[in-house]
């Protein structure tokens, strides 16, 4: 069954021929971080996040998976994983979609639109509905803490570090053994 396949290269390929940085995980095209900005004339205007796209082995008839990696305040994001609720990704995703409408239209029109009566983050939709002032003061604190380039940058490096130390604790254990001068009684 080649066609699947064939359109999660086409699908992964528009995208990254679009304005979007596209890097991909574990050299392949099933998982893969997307640069996405915050959409214009909202509150998120100016924020720059990473998304994490996992798409299943069923794509284009399973929808993908997508999460926002640096933190954002939004009622319809679960602050801890990042995990997104929307519909249209969610319950009613069709094979006529592709990244690109994620990209260009699901995630702008989430962070344009939330919806407070559906939430992923119950402390950002009760700010909502009880104090908008407060809620957009805090959704502009989010972007400038968390949703900045260097924040994106930041955490990939960090993750890649974390990797590197695990990996050089564990040769340094294994190599504590093999100290020369030592001998084996």
């Amino acid at each position: 069954m080649s066609s699947p396949s064939k359109r999660r290269e086409m699908d992964v390929m528009k995208l990254m021929m679009s304005d979007y940085a596209v890097e991909t995980i574990n050299d392949g095209l099933s998982e893969f971080n997307v640069e996405f900005h915050g959409p214009k004339e909202s509150l998120y205007e100016g924020g720059v996040w990473k998304i994490r796209v996992e798409l299943p082995d069923a794509y284009p008839y399973k929808s993908p998976s997508i999460g926002f990696v640096n933190k954002i305040f939004h009622p319809n994001v679960d602050e801890l994983s990042g995990s997104v609720c929307l519909d249209v990704i969610n319950q009613s995703w069709s094979p006529m979609f592709d990244l690109l409408n994620v990209f260009e239209v699901f995630l702008p029109q989430l962070l344009l639109y939330p919806n407070a009566s559906d939430p992923l983050n119950g402390d950002a939709a009760s700010l909502m509905m009880k104090d908008k002032k407060l809620y957009d003061q805090k959704v502009k604190e989010y972007c400038e803490r968390y949703a900045k380039k260097e924040n994106i940058s930041n955490s990939t490096a960090g993750e890649e570090s974390g990797d590197e130390e695990d990996i050089s604790e564990e040769d340094s254990g294994s190599s504590d053994d093999d100290i020369p001068g030592h001998a084996d009684p």
